[in-house]
Parts: structure tokens; C-alpha cells; sequence
């Protein structure tokens, strides 16, 4: 059954009966499971599904073991990033009422990579371990800067929030390029990082990064109600005891939180916390409790089947997904807005 409602936006949303959520959740895990077979077979050396059952079930090859294996961190890497880029894509548009939000807005990015360059150029860091830490430590910074900056003075508007974030990001901006191109070792390692990879990575990183990942999680999942509220309007959302500025505040600390995590572990990568909570919008309707459900299983499909072509494509060199997942990402977008504008 689909019902309407109207919010303080305007144009009526759709909201999908539970029939349509069984529907949309069976599709959504299908392709997760799709997207995280593929990610375990293919590779720079081809091997079959048979291969993948062999090594899984304890049979192969010392050789097929390891090329299978090596693959598990990177998918999981994949997951936990998917699931969080979409979820805080979620979150930002939600409290900025902005379509075109993503957690880019909050300088997350220009964050853990001006941290990263600092870091190398001046405190001598180096490897994968320094790299995540200070990645996640300057991603987190910045989000709480954008926040004070963008709250200032007792405001804390959308648009304050989203010019905070588009300031220190130009001045954070500005610093890399000034040290990174003036410091050839520097440049090296913030070239790699900086377009966004899931490969090279051990589980160190997932670990590394999990409880933050964890903690915005639950802080999404805890706020979803609220978020329904305030897309009647402030003045509604009030009127039913949500206190909108807490759950501004606490949505970009979880966006933030989530963010963080997913750029220290991987690289900043683009696209998927603009697309993903589209698609899913598209798919399951306006309640937030069902859209970051959803996003959490539609954000690692689109990061992992981005991975798979990034791999697949130039075999045997491989492709970095944070290109791949504006390829991807930009049809299924476009997609998303035209099925939105036929519902509106």
C-alpha cells in the first residue's frame, strides 16, 4: 500500500506499504550478495565461482588461497565505507534540506587530507597505520570546526553550515596544494591517498576506524524519528517535543563520525553519499528510519560494484574507485531524479 503525505517542502512524498519495503529490502540484499561475490572473484588474476566455494569451504591451492584471500579486506573495506558515505549523505541532506548535500559539505574531505599532508611534511609520519589516524584525527577537526564556526553566534542555518564547510575547505585546500607541490615526498603520498582506493589496505584499517563508524551509526539509527519530524517544518517538529537544533546537532556529529571514518580508511572518495541516498529515496519513500536501513545495504553495492570494474577494467592494472564511482554513480543519480520528479 503507498500512501501520501505532505511536508513543509511542499509537493506531497510517497511513503511505500510494507509490501514494497519486503520487495525493495529482498532486491537490496540480492545485490549486496551479487556485489560481494564479484568483489572476492574478480581481480587482476581471474578465478571462478568454483575457485571462490574452494577456498571458503578450506580446499585450493596455497597460491588460490591466497589471491582469495587477499581480496576479504578490501571487500570489507568496501562495505563499511559504502555504509557510511550513504548513511551520511542521509543525514546531511536531511538536516540541510538540500538534495544536493553530501558529507563533503561539512570539509571532511579537505580535513583528513590538509592532516595527512602536515603530518608527512612536518612530523616525519609514514605507512598505512600513521596515515589513518591522522586522516581520521583531521577529518574529525575539521567537522567540529565547520559545526562551531557554522553555529556561531546562536545560528546554525543550513547555509551557514554549508558556507562554514565551503570556507575551511578552500583554506585547507590552499594549504595542501601550497606544501604538497613544494615537497616532492609529500606530493607522492597525498597523490595516492587522495583519490580514494580500497586496495593496499589491510584489516588493520577497518579496525582501526570501527568504533567511529559504529558510534555515528547508532547516533542515525537513534535520530531517524526526529528527522521524520523536521521534515514538517521546525515549527512542527517542536509542536510534537523535538528540539530541531539537538537533532541538527547531534545528525552532523553522526555524519561527521561516519564521514571520518570512511575517508581515514579509504581515501576520500566522491559520489557516493550524493547518489546513494537518491537511489534509495526513490526506492523505499521518505521515512528515514527505512532510508538508512536501506542506504546501509545500497551504499556498499554501489562502492563494491565500483571497485569491481575499477579492477576489471584495465586488467592487469587496476583502476581507483573513487574515479570509477562518479561513472557509476552519475547515471544512477540522474535516474533517481527523474523517478523522484514522476512521484512529486
Amino acid at each position: 500500500m503507498t500512501t501520501l503525505s505532505r511536508t513543509a517542502q511542499g509537493p506531497a512524498v510517497v511513503r511505500r506499504g510494507p509490501a514494497r519495503y519486503l520487495a525493495s529490502a529482498v532486491l537490496c540484499l540480492a545485490l549486496l550478495a551479487v556485489a560481494l561475490l564479484a568483489s572476492v572473484m574478480f581481480g587482476s588474476k581471474p578465478t571462478s565461482l568454483s575457485d571462490v566455494l574452494r577456498v571458503v569451504t578450506g580446499g585450493g591451492d596455497e597460491y588460490l588461497r591466497t589471491v582469495v584471500e587477499s581480496r576479504y579486506p578490501r571487500t570489507a573495506l568496501g562495505v563499511l565505507a559504502g555504509l557510511c558515505l550513504g548513511i551520511a549523505g542521509t543525514l546531511m541532506q536531511g538536516i540541510t534540506r538540500n538534495p544536493l548535500a553530501e558529507p563533503g559539505l561539512l570539509g571532511i574531505n579537505a580535513g583528513a587530507s590538509a592532516s595527512i599532508v602536515a603530518a608527512t611534511a612536518f612530523l616525519g609520519a609514514s605507512g598505512q597505520r600513521e596515515t589513518i589516524w591522522w586522516a581520521l584525527v583531521g577529518a574529525l577537526a575539521t567537522g567540529v570546526l565547520v559545526h562551531v564556526v557554522g553555529t556561531a553566534g546562536g545560528g546554525g542555518s543550513p547555509v551557514r553550515l554549508v558556507l562554514a564547510g565551503a570556507v575551511l575547505s578552500a583554506i585547507l585546500a590552499a594549504f595542501i596544494q601550497a606544501v604538497a607541490l613544494s615537497r616532492p615526498k609529500v606530493f607522492d603520498t597525498y597523490r595516492y591517498w587522495v583519490v580514494g582506493s580500497l586496495g593496499g589496505r589491510g584489516f588493520d584499517a577497518l579496525w582501526a576506524v570501527l568504533p567511529f563508524a559504529a558510534a555515528g551509526l547508532l547516533l542515525a539509527l537513534l535520530l531517524a524519528p526526529g528527522l521524520n519530524a523536521m521534515a514538517m517544518g521546525d515549527d512542527k517538529a517542536a509542536s510534537l517535543g523535538i528540539s530541531p537544533a539537538r537533532v541538527k546537532g547531534a545528525g552532523l556529529l553522526a555524519a561527521t563520525l561516519l564521514s571520518a571514518a570512511a575517508t581515514a580508511a579509504v581515501g576520500p572518495i566522491a559520489f557516493v553519499g550524493l547518489a546513494v541516498p537518491h537511489l534509495v529515496r526513490a526506492l523505499v519513500g521518505a521515512d528515514f528510519r527505512m532510508q538508512i536501513l536501506f542506504t546501509a545495504l545500497a551504499g556498499p553495492t554501489l562502492l563494491l560494484l565500483a571497485d569491481v570494474v575499477g579492477r576489471v577494467l584495465l586488467r592487469p592494472e587496476e583502476l581507483m574507485v573513487g574515479v570509477v564511482t562518479a561513472f557509476v554513480g552519475a547515471p544512477a543519480l540522474l535516474f533517481a531524479v527523474r523517478r523522484m520528479r514522476g512521484a512529486s
